[in-house]
């Protein structure tokens, strides 16, 4: 068989082109022409970026020494330039520190982005790394559920300058299409698209709902509506955001008034017809999809009403997969996302660019995770279904690749095109261990059985699947070394490698144990998950009982004599005195014992040896490959903000979800076991190392995220900014 196909949609036009300019008639891959076009001449010089999450240059090389007839224009554009080479990721190698690194220029001492997760410094509690909110007031019209929102207010938080605006303010046109960390979305000249960290309607991440008849149907924290077949008949809803102008107003048992948010919803109708193997959704307000089991929908239009008349309409757009109707009915939906045609927020610019683009490919996923990992964790998408949900968002970008050439390769204009793939990154995160014969939830059974449903490829098994993944690659690299020519510069480029991630490291709960991290007298850390009495414990919250057995709530932790703890996946911090603790909204929050200077420089040098020096008690590794001050490896105004250690982990380990949120489980060091990532880069930077191919010659010897930067600006004409640390490393 020849490459992998890219969709089955015949109305799919991109999708075909770029399937067709990469095999022959019979499936098999054809060498493209030295130089298969010729552009005209343009006002400024061509560059063309591809990046591709989460590439592994050790991977890559792995695929194509498997897949040499698959993967001739990954060889082709090696051969150009000076083969695959390594990109020095960013410190911690986590996306949106990588990317803000690419973005701006700056190392996260500049930008300010030092993980996915990060701490307020006064409450110790964790918050989004991407935006400052703060919140405003609601004034309530009395006599009434109704509210006006005031105040408040949301601003990005990484600092630094877009290259693509810094080309824009030089009159340089630069499409960036679906670029990680890009929301709120910034401006140039040319199209902005976001992509990772751009919100759902109903939350930052989009969550999915599974509908299901089935009582014994259990998916965790998932969003899980149980429903009830009435004679063929079930009448639900689908969930939307809080109402910012309604609350529910109900009265205590003292009479007092109480007011809690109102969620909004859209009522929503599924008449099941078993005769025809079919259901029809019909949704309030909108229109009737048709869906047969073992098929996913196309994007529909939902409207929530926040005020009465129509005054204030949300606007999202779902896309429904049913699994079956009988015995039992069980139904996916996607998380809520913004509709282009009329987007909750500004998706793009121009504003009018998403609805352009929905007009040109139809209905689009708009939030930045797109592949819907959160259900996949949660148990709501098997495996095949989630990789069908992944091969969608691939075609739907490919789609989108379509436009964004045509509409490049006609302008005379020139300048950057910027494009980003997901598909390689989120499918590794979920599929490592299918492949992975040393992961401890690696089933072999599975691992074994056929995926050529997905793949296309004669005799491919899920044990293959992330060089699938991969595979899927080759033929759009393919389209634009077809669509813009050899004689323009294109870089491929990834921000970090993957590895495995075998062994879960609790950081807080291993910094409890060496009393760096003290509870308070009636708290521990959890009990194992399962055991009776398991409840969550976290920085900022527990329950326990005192001395004399009374129930106590509250902060587990002493600070009065607690000297670190951890947030973030890689973040460690000292609690330090003059730093924090304090007041915030009201509340007044000890503060930090470790005395800057002196105390603090010697606990890190101590904590920093014992991490390094970890021996894991199962089979004698060593979790912590090496731990970073940040003095030592970040510059510019914010280091003062970073994480005062980042815990670089090893090939295999990585923190645990529970610990990067502040909980403290129950113990330090555990297999990765049961749905969530098992392949991962959130680990010391030398362990993933990102990839750059280049049809370019190279002059540097090392080249890391800032100097692809700095080589763009300086392909145009432009000097560096204060504070950005790149070099150009073409001759």
């Amino acid at each position: 068989m020849g490459v992998p196909e890219v969709s089955e949609d015949p109305n799919a036009g991109a999708a075909m082109r770029l399937r067709a300019e990469s095999e022959g008639e019979a499936g098999a891959p054809v060498a493209l022409p030295s130089n298969p076009k010729v552009l005209g001449e343009t006002e400024h010089p061509r560059m063309v970026v591809l990046g591709i999450d989460g590439l592994d240059p050790d991977i890559l090389k792995e695929v194509i020494a498997r897949y040499p007839n698959e993967t001739k224009n990954f060889q082709a554009l090696a051969a150009q330039g000076q083969g695959i080479k390594d990109l020095a990721t960013s410190c911690p190698p986590q996306s949106p520190v990588a990317w803000s690194n690419f973005i701006t220029g700056m190392n996260p001492g500049g930008h300010g982005i030092f993980d996915f997760i990060h701490r307020d410094q006064v409450s110790r509690n964790i918050k989004a790394s991407i935006m400052n909110d703060e919140p405003g007031e609601d004034l309530h019209l009395p006599g009434t559920s109704y509210k006006m929102p005031w105040g408040g207010s949301s601003e990005p938080n990484r600092t630094g300058t877009p290259f693509w605006a810094l080309l824009g303010d030089a009159g340089i046109p630069a499409d960036v299409w679906r670029m990680p960390i890009n929301y709120p979305v910034t401006a140039g000249k040319g199209l902005s698209f976001p992509g990772m960290m751009t919100p759902a309607v109903d939350s930052a991440y989009g969550e999915a709902t599974l509908y299901s008849t089935d009582a014994a149907v259990d998916i965790g924290k998932g969003r899980l509506r149980r429903v009830r077949n009435n004679e063929g008949r079930i009448a639900t809803y689908i969930s939307g955001p809080t109402n910012s102008f309604q609350d529910i107003v109900k009265e205590d048992a003292d009479g007092n008034e109480v007011r809690m948010p109102k969620p909004s919803t859209v009522p929503m109708t599924i008449h099941i017809n078993p005769a025809q193997d079919a259901v029809a959704i019909m949704i309030d307000g909108g229109e009737t999809l048709v869906l047969e089991p073992g098929k996913w929908s196309d994007f529909t239009t939902i409207t929530y009403s926040m005020l009465p008349m129509g005054a204030s309409d949300m606007n999202g757009i779902v896309r429904f997969y049913l699994r079956s109707i009988a015995p039992e009915f069980e139904m996916y939906m996607s998380p809520v996302n913004m509709d282009p045609m009329a987007p909750a927020a500004v998706i793009s610019e121009p504003q009018d660019a998403a609805a352009d683009l929905a007009g040109d490919i139809g209905l689009y996923y708009t939030q930045g995770m797109a592949e819907d990992v959160g259900a996949y964790k949660k148990g709501m998408l098997t495996t095949e279904e989630f990789m069908e949900q992944v091969e969608l968002v691939y075609t739907e970008r490919n789609r989108m690749l379509d436009v964004a050439l045509d509409r490049y390769t006609g302008s005379e204009e020139g300048g950057l095109l910027f494009f980003y793939y997901s598909t390689v990154d989120l499918g590794s995160h979920m599929m490592w261990r299918h492949t992975d014969d040393e992961h401890p939830d690696h089933d072999a059974a599975f691992a074994a059985q056929s995926s050529e449903k997905w793949t296309k490829r004669e005799g491919s098994t899920w044990k293959d699947s992330v060089m699938d993944l991969i595979l899927r690659m080759d033929p759009v690299l393919g389209h634009i070394r077809k669509q813009v020519g050899d004689d323009t510069p294109i870089m491929v480029m990834s921000d970090h490698g993957f590895a495995p991630f075998r062994r879960k490291f609790d950081l807080n709960s291993w910094l409890v144990d060496e009393g760096y991290l003290v509870l308070k007298p009636g708290f521990s850390k959890e009990l194992p998950i399962g055991s009776d009495g398991f409840s969550e414990v976290s920085l900022g919250f527990a329950m326990g009982v005192d001395a004399e057995g009374e129930p106590i709530t509250g902060s587990p932790v002493d600070w009065s004599k607690s000297r670190a703890y951890g947030v973030g996946f890689n973040g460690l911090y000292l609690n330090l005195e003059g730093r924090e603790g304090g007041e915030s909204h009201g509340v007044t929050y000890g503060g930090g014992i470790v005395k800057p200077g002196a105390e603090a420089d010697q606990l890190l040098k101590e904590l920093k040896a014992k991490l390094e020096a970890l021996v894991d008690p199962k089979d004698g590794g060593k979790p912590v490959l090496r731990c970073d001050i940040a003095t030592d490896v970040y510059t510019g105004a914010r280091v003062n903000e970073a994480p005062d250690i980042q815990v670089g982990y090893n090939w295999g380990y990585g923190n645990s979800d529970e610990a990067a949120v502040g909980r403290i489980t129950s113990d330090w060091l555990t297999d990765n076991l049961g749905g969530t990532f098992n392949g991962s880069h959130l680990m010391s930077p030398d362990v993933v190392a990102g990839i750059l191919i280049t049809n370019q010659t190279v002059k540097t010897k090392a080249q890391a995220l800032a100097d692809l930067t700095a080589t763009i600006l300086d392909f145009y004409g432009l000097a560096l900014e204060p504070g950005m640390v790149g070099q150009n490393i073409f001759e």
